[in-house]
C-alpha cells in the first residue's frame, strides 16, 4: 500500500466521512497540434486532467510528474504553473467529503508511451478547445477554460 493510501487511510479512519482538505497536483500535456490530453477515470467515467494526490514528503511538482507517469505512461517535466484550483465539495462514490486544492502545470512530454491501466485510466485521448468533453470536477472546468484563455 502507497504512503498515500495510509495516509488518507488513517485520516479516514479518524474522521469517517466528515469533510476534509485534500492536496493535489497535475496539469497539461499537449501534442504538437495543441491539443491537451485528458483521461477518461477509472473511479467516475469522466474525464479529467492527470494528477493525483500529493503525498506526504512530495512537493506538488514531484506528484505532478509521478502521477502523469502513472496515470498516462509519459515521462514529464514540469513547465509554467498554470494556476491554483478548489473545488469547495466534493463528495465520492464512497461517501467521503473533501475540499480540495489543485496546483497545475503544464507539463511537457519527454518520453514514455500512452498506456492505459483500464484501473485508474480507462481511456486516454487529446482534445481540441472546441471539443470539450464532460470533466470530473469543478476546478477541472476551470483549468480546462484557463488554458485556452
Amino acid at each position: 500500500m502507497s504512503q498515500k493510501q495510509n495516509y488518507i487511510q488513517s485520516i479516514r479512519s479518524k474522521v469517517g466521512h466528515d469533510k476534509i482538505i485534500l492536496a493535489f497536483a497535475g496539469g497539461c500535456i499537449f501534442n504538437s497540434k495543441g491539443e491537451v490530453l485528458l483521461q477518461r477515470r477509472g473511479d467516475t467515467d469522466k474525464w479529467g486532467f492527470p494528477g493525483g494526490a500529493i503525498e506526504l514528503g512530495e512537493t506538488p511538482q514531484m506528484a505532478a510528474i509521478r502521477e502523469a507517469k502513472e496515470e498516462t505512461g509519459l515521462d514529464v517535466k514540469i513547465g509554467r504553473i498554470i494556476g491554483v484550483y478548489t473545488d469547495l465539495d466534493i463528495t465520492y462514490s464512497s461517501g467521503d467529503r473533501a475540499q480540495s486544492i489543485v496546483v497545475a502545470y503544464e507539463l511537457i512530454n519527454v518520453g514514455g508511451e500512452l498506456f492505459c491501466d483500464q484501473i485508474e485510466t480507462k481511456e486516454l485521448r487529446y482534445f481540441s478547445k472546441n471539443n470539450k468533453p464532460r470533466l470530473f470536477t469543478k476546478s477541472h472546468d476551470d483549468l480546462w477554460n484557463d488554458i485556452w484563455d
